[in-house]
């Protein structure tokens, strides 16, 4: 069932690093999001992937891991990703990217998720940083990176208390997430 599948696709973002990821996962993740619809069917993303763990350090510093956990600077040496997928917007093909990288990302993670991985995806990245490591050509726009791996972190979502959006960890390092009332969401009904 997809709602069983959008719950098992929290964002992680503690792993067993050790526990290797293969490029034709990396593949065939990609593979699924490029079927993905596309405005105007243009399909201007592009993808680098990565199992390397030179290159995989790379990309860890240049992203921020969590923002409402401020004390917290991200995974440690043990628990971060294995595999990496940089997601790309090919500005030959348009400027003007849309929702394409968000229907494409939430797709690969949905089928991350049914093989039994866990990710997060990432929009604060040092975008230079990022271009200069991996050699990114100016052509492509830097969108998201999308960290993957086997995940070590409890994920619980809970109803929101007081409006506060922010998530949090308890002692023992389980992940809260607050969500939204449907009621709070749906403005209006019409019909039966």
């Amino acid at each position: 069932m997809i709602e069983d599948l959008v719950l098992r696709s929290r964002s992680r973002r503690r792993f067993q690093e050790s526990r290797r990821v293969s490029l034709q996962v990396l593949r065939d993740l990609v593979q699924v999001a490029r079927l993905a619809p596309s405005a105007a069917n243009l399909q201007p993303l592009r993808y680098i992937l990565s199992v390397d763990h030179e290159v995989n350090a790379r990309i860890f510093d240049c992203l921020a891991w969590a923002g409402y956990l401020t004390e917290w600077s991200g995974p440690p040496p043990g628990e971060r990703p294995s595999a990496y997928v940089v997601m790309l917007g090919d500005l030959r093909v348009t400027e003007n990217f849309g929702c394409d990288h968000g229907i494409a990302a939430q797709t690969l993670m949905l089928a991350a998720a049914e093989r039994g991985l866990g990710g997060c995806i990432i929009g604060s990245i040092e975008r230079e940083p990022l271009r200069r490591s991996l050699a990114i050509a100016p052509r492509y726009e830097i969108l998201l990176v999308l960290a993957l791996g086997y995940a070590v972190e409890e994920v619980v979502i809970e109803d929101m208390a007081d409006g506060d959006v922010r998530y949090w960890r308890d002692p023992s390092g389980v992940h809260h997430v607050p969500k939204r009332p449907l009621k709070e969401i749906i403005l209006a009904e019409f019909g039966s």
